[in-house]
């Protein structure tokens, strides 16, 4: 690793009513991956805006390349050679590549024209560089977000950054785009850049980065090298004590039989698809990514269609038509994408949990202000919800927070099944903590659960059956004491199918986790 490249000293930002930053130190150098962690709401977003100039700091300073720096916004600190790669790798999806690269410092040639061929030949070399095989004259529209990820690298070294923050930037991508990823990212470590990585993902903490820094409720912690690190050190500075299991143990008592999935086929997405849940049971479903988990529970709630197959709710047969029919049956889900399909940014937090109710919490034409604040604050309170107040927008929520918020505004309609499709995507170790608690609290209170998760240890930490599948079919479905990483694994990736340990679920009864 080589010189120092960023200090930023006593940096504090406040909001009214929020302490977003206190006097936080943070050094980087030059040729090193640096991993920021802390829980959502530790304060990493806010550091990194400051950084990047979207906030302004209340106080302290901030020194790039030896030079002290006043970033008014961010087009300051591009042009100081900061760039930042977000977690949704947003672009101008109706311009071409080699535009998205160039904007906001076109090349002009000679005379007022912009250099267009110029800008192409460059975005050529740069795309060989990040070895993206597309055309720079691709609309980005048509990239998937892996692809997004390697045009937002270009457009970073075209700017000549020293200087590139990557913000969850795996969140979307399967593992071997991850892999492709770090490896660009170990190209530009090598080259000297200073990669400033932030993952609640300690897998790829301990595989990708150099050295951390660590920060809680907005003020720095401590760092050091990842190599002196193990995860329960971080995890106990992340969340100031010791962390002594990820997973509620639970007693797992089943009612009676409430849901009877049968024979869901659609095709080119699944086939041939049943299973039952129980009152009070947590039913994991895992896979590889287009296994078709997320297609099934899309045509159970009548989001996307079926082409055989029926659905038992209590031993009568049900049609559900769309969300609204079934959760009039008692049926809430959860979806994986929180931001554009489970809350809605721009409203407060108290009109996101009523949402659902607001036939209900009516009074003629306006809403029952009494009763909806009354909604808020029970389920709000429940899922302890941190906010400066009910009436602040969704927006301003970590994304713990926000996935508390979609919990609670589905809770709120007291539903006797509840889908949860990837809970705690993108959140970290102690909002995570925090969610699975509530999950198991509730399904000790006899709530019927469907949890969908990509995380193999989460899968055997929380369900009482597990349904594994593969390309598009029930692969294997495990009790919870034959469940084993190695035989999930086995059973995901079409190894073995239909072997022992497809145990039968009425065998998964009481028994401590």
């Amino acid at each position: 690793m080589g010189q120092t490249i960023l200090e930023m000293r006593g940096i504090s930002k406040y909001f009214p009513g929020i302490k977003a930053l206190e006097g936080v130190d943070f050094t980087m150098r030059s040729g090193e991956v640096h991993a920021l962690i802390g829980e959502n709401g530790a304060g990493k977003s806010t550091l990194v805006k400051v950084l990047t100039g979207v906030h302004q700091p209340n106080s302290g300073t901030i020194l790039f390349n030896g030079i002290e720096r006043d970033f008014r916004n961010p087009v300051d600190a591009r042009r100081a050679g900061i760039a930042a790669i977000h977690q949704d790798a947003s672009m101008f999806a109706d311009l071409s590549v080699a535009e998205n690269i160039f904007s906001g410092h076109f090349q002009r040639g000679p005379g007022p024209l912009l250099d267009w061929r110029g800008m192409r030949s460059q975005s050529v070399a740069l795309l060989e560089r990040v070895e993206l095989k597309v055309s720079p004259d691709t609309l980005v529209r048509e990239l998937s977000v892996a692809q997004r990820h390697l045009v937002a690298i270009a457009r970073a070294l075209s700017e000549e950054a020293s200087l590139v923050i990557m913000d969850e930037p795996t969140s979307a991508l399967s593992q071997r785009e991850t892999s492709d990823l770090f490896k660009i990212i170990r190209q530009l470590r090598t080259e000297g850049k200073a990669i400033l990585f932030i993952s609640h993902k300690f897998d790829e903490v301990f595989e990708i980065a150099d050295s951390y820094t660590v920060l809680r409720d907005g003020c720095y912690v401590g760092e050091g090298e990842i190599k002196g690190a193990t995860i329960d050190s971080l995890v106990s500075m992340m969340v100031g004590r010791e962390l002594s299991s990820m997973y509620p143990t639970r007693r797992a008592n089943p009612g009676p039989e409430i849901l009877s999935v049968q024979g869901f086929s659609r095709a080119g997405f699944y086939r041939d698809v049943s299973f039952s849940l129980k009152k009070g049971e947590i039913l994991g479903m895992f896979g590889l990514v287009g296994a078709g988990r997320t297609d099934v529970v899309l045509s159970l709630v009548g989001l996307e269609p079926k082409d055989a197959g029926k659905i038992l709710l209590k031993g009568k047969e049900v049609r559900i038509s769309g969300p609204r029919e079934a959760l009039r049956l008692g049926i809430a889900h959860l979806p994986e994408d929180r931001q554009s399909q489970g809350v809605i940014l721009d409203m407060s937090i108290s009109a996101n949990i009523t949402l659902p109710q607001v036939d209900a919490l009516a009074k003629g034409p306006f809403l029952d202000a009494s009763a909806e604040r009354k909604v808020t604050q029970t389920y709000g309170a429940q899922m302890e919800i941190k906010a400066s107040g009910w009436n602040a927008n969704a927006k301003t929520l970590s994304g713990g927070n926000q996935q508390k918020v979609v919990l609670a505004k589905w809770l709120s309609t007291e539903p006797e099944i509840l889908i949860l499709d990837e809970p705690t995507k993108g959140i970290d170790v102690g909002a995570k903590a925090s969610v699975h608690s509530f999950i198991s609290s509730l399904a000790t209170k006899g709530l019927a659960i469907i949890m969908i998760s990509s995380e193999l240890p989460e899968i055997l930490g929380m369900s009482d059956k597990i349904l594994v599948m593969y390309e598009g079919r029930v692969a294997a479905l495990f009790d919870r004491d034959s469940a084993n990483e190695a035989s999930i694994m086995r059973a995901a990736t079409g190894i073995g199918i239909g072997e022992a340990g497809v145990a039968a679920s009425d065998s998964a009864e009481g028994g401590d986790r």
